[in-house]
């Protein structure tokens, strides 16, 4: 997840990693491309220029696909905009006549469009409603934070922001709603604050919490699951998807689902070597063992690249008769 307390250059939206993820996808002419996080079009933008391909584009902020009108204009034909959740591709793709892709990118974690609007209540660098909702449908933060028992909303903390004091934390918010409802970023930063403190790495004693109850909110461990899945199943043979993440929860879930894919499961113990289960021909192929960092110069550039993880696979050409056969053998 892109951390919420660096600021954003004043141009605006700096996609990370660009020129490592079109090196990824590759894309081509006549080639159809998903970008299944439009946010503020840098990916979009820079894999239409690369190539003459058409590209679909998701994102379940309205905000978001309004915006890209705009830029829509300047590729006509090209740029199809759909406003929905990624863990919902598949429908949101069937619904249009899209039953294949030639590549699909992913930029995990929340928009700095989404960060440095205080409206939507996702940054304690601003004081504003808390919110948090990439969407604009369901439960709020303030919803939760007002609500959840007390060893619930430890949970949350614990679980989606690796937040070891989540249950000191829990408490401090259950006392301070019984005063009055915690409905701003400001208030619930404060309260967190005070029973944190701060560590020598510098990072704002609020900063895992609201990390969590945003993954929380917006279902954002669910959602990449999904959506990779289904990414992954779309592919035509050659196809490939390029994934940036941003923190840890997020890479061991795109880690997991790419190693598994390629087959890339663990060996069976010598032990019980009865245990282990046959392991079908893999599909799919790592784009690389290890995920590509980005470079000293685009993180001085961009601290919010810091963090970023990029991980990919390419779908195999679909198994001949003869090849299975072979494996059979």
């Amino acid at each position: 997840m892109i951390d919420t307390h660096a600021p954003t250059p004043a141009f605006g939206h700096v996609p990370v990693m660009l020129d490592e993820v079109l090196t990824a996808l590759a894309p081509r002419d006549g080639g159809l491309y998903l970008d299944a996080t439009f946010g503020g079009g840098g990916y979009a933008r820079a894999i239409l220029d690369a190539a003459d391909c058409t590209l679909w584009a998701i994102d379940r902020d309205a905000d978001a696909i309004a915006r890209g009108a705009e830029l829509a204009k300047l590729y006509p034909g090209r740029l199809h905009l759909v406003e929905g959740g990624f863990g919902n591709l598949l429908a949101l793709l069937a619904a249009r006549g899209i039953d294949s892709l030639d590549g699909a990118v992913f930029d995990l974690g929340v928009s700095s469009y989404q960060i440095d609007d205080p409206a939507r209540g996702f940054s304690f660098r601003f004081d504003g409603p808390l919110d948090m909702r990439m969407g604009r449908e369901g439960q709020t933060a303030a919803d939760l934070v007002n609500t959840l028992a007390e060893a619930e909303l430890a949970d949350v903390l614990y679980e989606f922001g690796e937040e070891r004091l989540s249950r000191r934390i829990a408490r401090a918010i259950v006392a301070a709603r019984a005063d009055a409802p915690i409905e701003t970023t400001a208030r619930l930063a404060d309260i967190i604050r005070s029973v944190v403190p701060r560590d020598r790495s510098g990072i704002d004693p609020a900063t895992r919490s609201f990390q969590a109850l945003r993954i929380r909110v917006n279902d954002e461990l669910g959602q990449i699951e999904a959506g990779l899945r289904d990414a992954a199943a779309l592919l035509a043979p050659g196809g490939r998807l390029v994934v940036v993440s941003f923190h840890s929860l997020e890479d061991r879930l795109v880690k997991r689902f790419t190693q598994a894919a390629a087959g890339r499961t663990p060996a069976p113990s010598r032990h019980h070597p009865g245990l282990a289960a046959p392991v079908a021909r893999a599909g799919y192929r790592l784009l690389g063992n290890r995920p590509v960092l980005p470079g000293e110069a685009e993180t001085d550039r961009n601290p919010r690249a810091r963090s970023a993880r990029l991980r990919g696979l390419e779908r195999l050409p679909l198994p001949q008769p003869t090849d299975l056969a072979e494996t059979a053998r």
